[in-house]
């Protein structure tokens, strides 16, 4: 009965994605909604790129394992993101009328840093979209028995198939409807669990001592950077990714953008605890439910301990949400392979219609390769932080000196991409006590400062 409603809601998904497809005609329309979306769209969207996998299942597992210092990367990194979007980012990228950071890169700097921006860009992606589906591959196996390999390709077709053919549009309308459902569903559930063991006192004094630490527990130099890099993870290294600046530029104004961007910071740190204390709770209800794949705590408690009207609620709404947090991160690198990797190779005499068949084909490349992705590694919040970190060592320092500092150069940007993302994999193969991307970013700044005093450039700031 379960997976019947399951499908049903399921299908509900693919039948709005279908409608919104009736709204793109263009590009513009594809890439960033024709940037018709008022703040709560804006803000749905924005709170909806992580509230998915990572944030129920990654970072839940983490912080009944860990405590609250497991899980500072998400929510606490990605809310830290959202608001530096809102202090600093969405006014000035948001006026000046693009549809990638890659096209940001050629205004400030060349086409070149356009190109090389792009290639960096697009692989931060293939782990991120492999987390969500191994996450709705995981639910449907522990729901309906469905072989993990086959959830995933099922999974990846519906995903697929809305945003193929609705884009932007398809996005911010399931994000909104999604994010209503999802943040009821959590409630209940919270509320229902924190009152069955006697309120937050009660369980406070059934954890251990230090779960709720939030500073390292050790003084040393080493703990507090490696602290420092779990809150850069995300929160600046998501600050450059292109599905968080599309949500921000589908927005109907500059003033909805920077609003937006507020509103999903509020909303992420407050709502994104909720899977945390729901997971805590069940683990000291149900102690034997952390046994097997912890990732799968919360779903595993939604069905021992709910009925089936609250089963209906959070799968559907689980399932669905990381759908669109998926189809968010499928959009986003398919909109620079045409934009920014085929569009420059044709020059004006590509069509915009030509553009947006290329953008939904690159739709399916990604997909297929992310799927690829799913199927050798299976820890979501590794996935995540994968993604995360490569866009943090190659895109966050050409990003913050393009627009806030005027000698940044076209040679300074490429050399910080370049020594960064070298340096990082250089760490990954060899690691060191400290984090790799504290070497990466690192290499990325000291790149960025050479290159600029190296050779000047001619370009008009933008900050």
């Amino acid at each position: 009965m379960l997976l019947i409603f399951i499908i049903l809601y399921l299908f509900g998904t693919v039948l709005v994605g279908w409608f919104a497809s009736k709204f793109v005609k263009t590009t513009n329309d594809f890439a960033i909604a024709g940037r018709k979306m008022p703040t709560y769209v804006v803000a749905s969207g924005l709170f909806a790129t992580w509230f998915g996998s990572e944030t129920v299942m990654g970072a839940s597992s983490e912080f009944i394992e860990n405590g609250l210092i497991g899980v500072i990367e998400d929510p606490f990194g990605a809310s830290l993101c959202l608001l530096l979007i809102g202090l600093f980012f969405a006014r000035p990228l948001y006026k000046l009328n693009i549809l990638t950071f890659s096209d940001y890169f050629r205004i400030r700097f060349n086409k070149n840093v356009e190109w090389i921006s792009a290639l960096f860009l697009i692989p931060s992606y293939f782990s991120w979209i492999a987390a969500q589906l191994v996450a709705l591959a995981i639910v449907l196996q522990a729901v309906a028995g469905i072989p993990f390999i086959y959830g995933v390709l099922f999974c990846a077709t519906i995903v697929v198939f809305y945003t193929y053919i609705g884009g932007m549009w398809s996005v911010a309308i399931t994000d909104t409807i999604q994010t209503a459902i999802i943040i009821i569903g959590l409630l209940i559930l919270m509320i229902e669990l924190v009152t069955e063991l006697g309120g937050w006192e009660q369980i406070i004094s059934k954890t251990q001592p230090d779960f709720f630490r939030f500073t390292p527990k050790e003084k040393s130099l080493v703990s507090w950077i490696t602290y420092f890099g779990a809150w850069i993870t995300i929160g600046w290294g998501s600050i450059p990714q292109q599905d968080v600046f599309q949500r921000v530029l589908s927005a109907k104004s500059v003033k909805v953008a920077v609003r937006g961007a507020y509103w999903s910071a509020f909303m992420y740190i407050s709502i994104a605890c909720m899977p945390l204390v729901i997971a805590l709770c069940g683990s000291l209800l149900y102690p034997d439910i952390k046994e097997g794949d912890s990732q799968m705590t919360i779903p595993n408690l939604v069905l021992r301990h709910s009925g089936l009207g609250m089963q209906i609620l959070f799968f559907g709404a689980l399932l669905s949400a990381i759908l669109s947090t998926c189809s968010g991160a499928i959009l986003a690198p398919a909109t620079v392979v045409g934009e920014n990797l085929l569009r420059p190779l044709y020059g004006e005499k590509i069509s915009d219609k030509r553009l947006l068949q290329i953008m939904r084909f690159s739709v399916i490349g990604i997909t297929i390769i992310s799927v690829s992705l799913s199927l050798y590694k299976s820890e979501i919040y590794e996935l995540v932080g994968e993604s995360s970190s490569l866009s943090l060592v190659a895109l966050f320092t050409p990003l913050v000196a393009g627009l806030y500092w005027k000698r940044a150069t076209a040679l300074g940007a490429i050399l910080s991409m370049i020594a960064g993302t070298g340096v990082w994999l250089i760490t990954e193969f060899y690691p060191t006590e400290i984090p790799g991307l504290i070497w990466g970013l690192t290499a990325s700044i000291i790149g960025m400062i050479i290159g600029s005093l190296i050779k000047k450039d001619d370009k008009v700031h933008i900050g």
